[in-house]
Order: C-alpha cells, then sequence, then structure tokens
C-alpha cells in the first residue's frame, strides 16, 4: 500500500497512524509518478484537484486553466489528500467511506 500526501498535512498524518505499513510518499518531495497521476485522473476526474488549496489560490487564471494532469504535475500540492493506492484500487480522501474501503473501522 503507498500513501501519497504531505508529511505537513495533519489528514495524512491521521491516514498515517491508522496504515502503519503504507509506504508514504511526500508528493512535495518526490511528485507523483505519472502513470499513478494519469491512473487517479482517470478514476477521480477533477476530484483530484484541491481547489480551496492555498497553493491554487495563488494562481492565476491562465494556470488554473491548463489541464489537471499538466497542473498537478507542476504543483503536486494540489492533489486532494491522501491517494492510496493497494493492489492497484485507489482511494482518495480521509473519509468514512474511504476507511470503509480499506476495512478501519
Amino acid at each position: 500500500m503507498r500513501l501519497y500526501g504531505l508529511k505537513t498535512c495533519d489528514t495524512c498524518r491521521k491516514a498515517l497512524k491508522l496504515l502503519p505499513n503504507a509506504e508514504f510518499v511526500d508528493v512535495r518531495d518526490q511528485g507523483v509518478p505519472a502513470d499513478v497521476l494519469a491512473k487517479a485522473f482517470d478514476t477521480f476526474g477533477k476530484a483530484l484537484l484541491n481547489t480551496r488549496s492555498t497553493t491554487w489560490r495563488g494562481l492565476d487564471e491562465t494556470e488554473r486553466s491548463r489541464p489537471v494532469p499538466e497542473l498537478l504535475a507542476a504543483h503536486p500540492t494540489l492533489m486532494k489528500r491522501p491517494l492510496i493506492e493497494r493492489d492497484g484500487e485507489m482511494v482518495l480522501g480521509w473519509t468514512p467511506q474511504t476507511r470503509a474501503t480499506l476495512g478501519i473501522a
């Protein structure tokens, strides 16, 4: 299992606490591999983009109009977090539904 997020993100920390065997990938330092990003975009579409983030608010309209995968490759901190990959399946966020999918109470 691999968890993509930010080491400074409280939600990612909560997820890691309940998923101690997950491999953590800090998207700010390591980015998101292109194949993972493509699959996540195919799965979640524009929902993958966090338009409530500070990074998003700092972008101009030209930058915001770029295709989502291109924008996330350039600014990985714009990705909603955490993105969890397990056995080829992906889940996004840390909602009750996500925890149920992962088998966590």
